[in-house]
């Protein structure tokens, strides 16, 4: 989800004919909301089902679900009200550069994707 939404859809709507910029700004709250929400949903799953079992988990799998949570709350809790608020007021336009928030939020992304895959594989070779 995070690689479909954060790496395709939301570079690639604005590519859509009639997009502007507010306009895919909007549907980006949405969208990023949503994920956020479901990610949250899963993590909490994910931290269930690892504790139900937790003599047999591994330090490496507890510290990456703790790095995990953590740039999920940043990015969710931190950046992206942060983002909305700007939205709102109305800073945004065709014409103003990214702002420090979403080049934040982007790096969070990336480092949530490398977690996963690391998690994935840790998990998989135990």
């Amino acid at each position: 989800m995070v690689l479909a939404i954060s790496f395709l859809e939301a570079p690639l709507k604005f590519r859509a004919p009639g997009i502007t910029v507010p306009l895919g700004v909007g549907i980006g709250r949405l969208v990023f909301r949503a994920l956020n929400m479901v990610e949250a949903v899963l993590a909490i799953v994910l931290i269930a089902s690892v504790l139900a079992d937790a003599s047999d988990v591994r330090a490496i799998t507890v510290v990456l679900m703790i790095l995990l949570a953590a740039v999920l709350v940043a990015g969710a809790g931190v950046l992206r009200p942060r983002m909305d608020r700007r939205v709102l007021s109305g800073q945004t336009s065709e014409s103003m550069p990214r702002n420090n928030l979403h080049l934040g939020y982007i790096a969070l992304e990336c480092v949530k994707v490398v977690l996963l895959l690391v998690l994935g594989i840790t998990t998989l070779s135990a």
